[in-house]
């Protein structure tokens, strides 16, 4: 607005001059400067002795102002913070919790940045907090959508936090990065795009969110100590890994093929683990019955053979006897289940039947001397008296 607009240049004709001392017209009024000072002279005077300022009270007044320089170096570091004096400007040592002291302004400074606090820095998403509706969540798909390495895209939400390191930390926090929010964030999403630019989109979507999240806070963690950040990262946590909205339904039709797969190849290596331990019992089995026979073949074999080698070197000592006992025990072989009864007609001379009835029935005679006898208890028992 022109001068000439407020009524006749800048100290005017107007009813206000240039410290106020014209009619005001509302709000409030603006202190007396020279009332002001002229009630800080007579206080001053009351209490310098004398009522007037010479060497001792310029004296006075420069040993107060000193002291209070002095104690303006005392400052205080809370639990959770870490203290960082400056020497004009340049560090020069920390300082743990408690009361401290430093050297008064201007010759030394110190810093309280808060080493034990956990920050959280969400990329890809944002907290929104509405009293009405709660605490919502927004998308940001510039920070979320990353290209994998077989050339797909997905939409990649996740949460980092850090807390500055608390070796020698604080200094480096301070003083080699500007703005440590923004470089933790720059410095995670450049390693989560390159994480998953190494990798294929279905094991991100499935089961390798724990090596994600390790390969990325590993890689935070190198960049930030090559930047000096003084800043530690403490994890790296996955919230929400989908493929985009458009084609959100084709991933998840994907997904659902490859989960019936994957329970096919199950149950088919669950057959498979029952009917080959199956298979190769059977085949042991047989393999040891065949063992087994084989095993008893050739005893038998070896038995017969020694019997013989006996048989033949008793034969050598008394061939006759042997030849005879071998024909009986042949004869006897052969007849011994036979129920037909052969008469000699030699026994008791020739053309004679050996006093045999020819009209005995033999065959029951026979029949009843191949029963056994059968004895009652009693007789049993009188048998045992």
């Amino acid at each position: 607005m022109p001068w000439s607009n407020q009524g006749g240049g800048p100290w005017g004709s107007g009813p206000k001059g240039p410290w106020g001392t014209g009619p005001q017209s509302s709000g409030p009024t603006p202190p007396d400067l020279e009332e002001l000072l002229r009630r800080s002279q007579d206080k001053l005077r009351r209490v310098l002795p004398g009522g007037s300022l010479g060497g001792k009270g310029i004296a006075i007044l420069v040993a107060i102002a000193v002291v209070l320089w002095g104690v303006s170096g005392f400052y205080r570091v809370e639990p959770d913070e870490l203290g960082v004096v400056l020497r004009f400007g340049k560090y020069s040592r920390d300082a743990t919790p408690g009361l401290n002291y430093h050297l008064p302004y201007p010759i030394e400074t110190a810093l309280t940045p808060k080493v034990t606090r956990v920050n959280r820095i969400d990329i890809g998403m944002r907290v929104i907090e509405d009293v009405r509706r709660g605490t919502s969540m927004r998308d940001v798909p510039e920070e979320s959508l990353m290209l994998t390495g077989d050339e797909n895209i997905v939409d990649v939400d996740f949460s980092v936090f850090w807390v500055i390191k608390p070796a020698g930390g604080a200094s480096q926090y301070l003083f080699n990065i500007q703005n440590p929010e923004g470089t933790v964030k720059a410095v995670a999403e450049s390693a989560m795009r390159e994480v998953i630019g190494r990798s294929e989109v279905q094991p991100i979507l499935t089961g390798a969110r724990q090596t994600i999240e390790t390969a990325v806070h590993d890689l935070m963690q190198r960049t930030l100590d090559q930047y000096g950040a003084g800043i530690q990262i403490t994890q790296v946590q996955l919230q929400k890994v989908d493929p985009p909205n458009q084609v959100i339904d084709a991933f998840r039709d994907v997904q659902a093929a490859r989960a019936d797969l994957e329970r096919a190849q199950n149950e088919a290596q669950t057959y498979a683990n029952r009917v080959v331990p199956e298979a190769r019992g059977r085949a042991a089995q047989i393999t040891q019955a065949a063992e087994a026979y084989r095993e008893q073949t050739v005893a038998e074999a070896r038995g017969q053979a020694g019997r013989f080698s006996k048989i033949y070197e008793e034969y050598r000592k008394a061939p006759e006897i042997t030849r005879e006992r071998l024909y009986l025990e042949t004869m006897e072989r052969l007849f011994g289940g036979t129920d037909k009864i052969i008469l000699d007609p030699a026994a008791n001379g020739a053309g004679t039947t050996g006093g045999i009835v020819p009209y005995l029935n033999l065959d029951e005679l026979g029949r009843r001397q191949a029963q056994p006898q059968v004895t009652s208890p009693r007789t049993q028992t009188g048998a045992a008296r």
